[in-house]
């Protein structure tokens, strides 16, 4: 007969022992071990936690000659103003959901602006265009809005020469463009050849042009692209530079007076895509060779671009998610 057991017994964690302790024969040993299974707690795997809403979103930073940085919170539509004094302000409310800026020579801000942007929780669209404001007035000039007549989808990063010509992306539409100093809009890129076109920056001799691909779809391009940039402000001779599939492809991206790309890329946490997490958030730099000299993580989701300053030119501030941050490098870089 089988004996009842006492439940303040301390259980011997060796069945053999068990059974010699207790005089207990297999079948019986094994109804013990399924009570004490039953009686036993287990603990609720819990759900992974999911982004229901986004309340900031930071992205394209730019660095002026007195070392103000610019940057958009994207969501409320707001270019912010970090100033030497480590003061935050918003320096322009409406923005038209601007996104990548750049500082040009004469120190206007250029702003790629009205792209559509969603997350969960958030659907912002403005009017897709270019344009130009003098800092010190506060006075807008809209540089291009339609190409032959089209209007652009979403204007979404910009880089320029050493000649002073501008260079960005249309994402949503898919092409990038050059704006010369006289003011002439041109179409270097679209599709077939180009996917989803987003940062874009030019190396230090004006003779390479680099463009990130960020297609979060199956097969996508997921990557960084270099082209032979001519005189006259064609490309031609692709080739892909760095890879980032099957992870997040960069967003944006610097560059250094060596050459060195600084792009922006990765990320924490699926979001729906066919991306995965292979790549790891943060900034990858990356030689003209194509070879990754160094990675500087960064904990925050989502990152998105990067930018020189300081006096020395040796600060890089990047976007992520909500926040601007900062980190010293040891070669300065080039404010495109």
């Amino acid at each position: 007969m089988n004996r009842e057991l006492p439940m303040t017994k301390i259980l011997p964690s060796n069945w053999m022992d068990m059974r010699r302790d207790w005089r207990l024969d297999v079948p019986t040993m094994l109804n013990v071990m399924l009570l004490i299974c039953l009686l036993t707690p287990s603990l609720a795997v819990a759900q992974a936690p999911e982004i229901a809403t986004t309340v900031a979103f930071t992205e394209g930073p730019t660095v002026d000659r007195d070392g103000n940085v610019y940057f958009t919170e994207i969501i409320n539509q707001r270019i912010m103003k970090l100033g030497t004094d480590g003061m935050l302000s918003t320096y322009r409310e409406k923005s038209n959901v601007a996104n990548g800026l750049l500082i040009d020579p004469q120190g206007r801000l250029i702003a790629c602006e009205g792209g559509l942007f969603e997350r969960p929780g958030v659907k912002v669209k403005g009017t897709p265009r270019v344009t130009r404001t003098d800092l010190k007035t506060g006075k807008i000039e809209v540089l291009a809005a339609n190409y032959q007549g089209k209007p652009f989808e979403g204007p979404n990063d910009v880089t320029i020469d050493g000649k002073g010509r501008l260079y960005f992306t249309d994402l949503a539409g898919v092409a990038v463009y050059r704006i010369d100093t006289s003011g002439t809009l041109t179409r270097i890129l679209a599709a077939p050849d180009v996917q989803r076109p987003n940062g874009i920056q030019v190396s230090p001799d004006d003779r390479t042009l680099y463009l990130i691909e960020a297609n979060q779809a199956q097969g996508g391009a997921r990557l960084i692209r270099a082209y032979d940039l001519q005189p006259d402000g064609t490309v031609r001779n692709m080739r892909v530079h760095y890879n980032f599939s099957p992870g997040r492809s960069a967003d944006g991206m610097s560059i250094d007076t060596q050459g060195n790309l600084y792009a922006s890329a990765g990320m924490n946490q699926l979001r729906g895509s066919a991306e995965t997490l292979d790549t790891k958030t943060g900034v990858y730099v990356i030689s003209p060779q194509g070879k990754l000299l160094k990675f500087i993580p960064i904990a925050e989701d989502f990152i998105t671009n990067n930018a020189f300053g300081g006096a020395d030119m040796k600060t890089l501030y990047v976007t992520a998610g909500k926040t601007l941050y900062k980190v010293r490098t040891e070669v300065a870089g080039l404010p495109r």
